[in-house]
């Protein structure tokens, strides 16, 4: 099983955020990648945008299918990973670094109550499987 970072929050729909105060980081995980297969193009929310959880703010398109892309936390877009326009494939070569999606300044912490820690999302994995 791929290695996931210890310091994330995963959830169960495989996206992970990466918290450094009020600002998210938000990618999906290795597991998800995996499971996409080559990622050929994504579709993020538009910056200084307003994500809500759970609801859809973009799509990430493989050879394989086109999944909708959920937004973990509700807050302000503050950044997207530009570099993802011409080099989709960084999100299955390193989905915790260069991969990384977007950004968002979450307006309300309580919503990562439900997020798991690294254990708990191995857990989760070896239970779908």
């Amino acid at each position: 099983m791929s290695d996931y970072p210890e310091d994330l929050k995963y959830l169960d729909s495989h996206e992970y955020i990466r918290l450094e105060g009020d600002m998210a980081t938000i990618g999906i995980t290795a597991f998800a990648a995996e499971q996409l297969g080559d990622i050929v193009f994504v579709e993020l929310p538009d910056v200084e945008g307003s994500v809500s959880k759970g609801d859809s703010c973009g799509s990430i398109e493989s050879v394989k299918a086109v999944e909708d892309l959920y937004s973990p936390v509700t807050g302000t877009v503050v950044e997207c990973n530009q570099a993802l326009d011409d080099s989709p494939e960084y999100i299955g070569e390193d989905p915790y670094g260069e991969g990384w999606l977007f950004k968002v300044r979450i307006s309300d912490p309580s919503e990562l109550n439900d997020a798991m820690s690294v254990e708990k999302y191995r857990d989760f994995l070896e239970a779908e499987s």
